[in-house]
């Protein structure tokens, strides 16, 4: 199977986009878990250890929310 020049661009900018929302999420990670968790530790979670890291912080954002508590 043969890839015209700009579909290989194309694919490329794909992954590259991929790859800075991943450093995004694990950066905004660390950031939520104040030093609980290290950028270094947070790139050896496996994907489905960072959904489940994400859903536990959306859930305390949601209740830090209703409950009216400061949060930064």
């Amino acid at each position: 199977m043969a890839f015209t020049d700009q579909e290989i661009v194309e694919y490329l900018e794909s992954l590259d986009k991929d790859s800075k929302a991943i450093k995004k999420d694990l950066l905004k990670m660390c950031w939520y878990m104040r030093g609980g968790l290290t950028y270094e530790e947070a790139y050896n979670l496996s994907v489905q250890e960072r959904e489940i890291i994400n859903d536990i912080i959306k859930d305390n954002l949601e209740t830090t929310k209703k409950s009216k508590l400061p949060f930064f």
